[in-house]
């Protein structure tokens, strides 16, 4: 799919985008798993698998490392202990709604832990152990 409108904004603007450049953009499929920074990695990794749901798929060192991946109906996150990195992130899940219905009836089984906020309009908010934030459509 060509998005031209695309090509207008930018390449017309005197950005120097080509139309060949856009294009490319646009019609490669990008692939992306946020890295999440924390503490403990096997602390985090009982939070992901435990509360969330996630299942592990792969832990470094045969599960001695310091960063693993958890995967959950296509959302993929990859854990990396650090000690230097204090950063904090925020991640929007899109669910549809069934994925949304059968999460929140979950979230509430497993009593884990959530907020109203707002981006953009009302989410679920969840807090992993350091202070990273998932963020859930709160409407269906």
């Amino acid at each position: 799919m060509i998005c031209l409108s695309a090509y207008y904004e930018l390449g017309g603007s005197g950005t120097g985008m080509t139309k060949t450049a856009v294009t490319e953009q646009i019609t490669h499929r990008w692939y992306a798993r946020p890295v999440l920074f924390v503490a403990d990695v096997n602390r985090a990794l009982c939070f992901y698998v435990d509360m969330l749901g996630f299942e592990k798929s792969w832990h470094e060192g045969d599960g001695a490392g310091g960063v693993c991946q958890v995967n959950r109906a296509g959302c993929e996150i990859i854990l990396c202990e650090d000690a230097t990195r204090r950063d904090k992130a925020r991640l929007f899940v899109a669910l549809n709604v069934d994925g949304l219905t059968a999460f929140r009836r979950e979230i509430v089984e497993r009593s884990v832990p959530t907020e109203k906020s707002w981006w953009g309009y009302d989410v679920i908010k969840i807090v992993d152990p350091d202070g990273n934030e998932l963020l859930f459509p709160a409407a269906e």
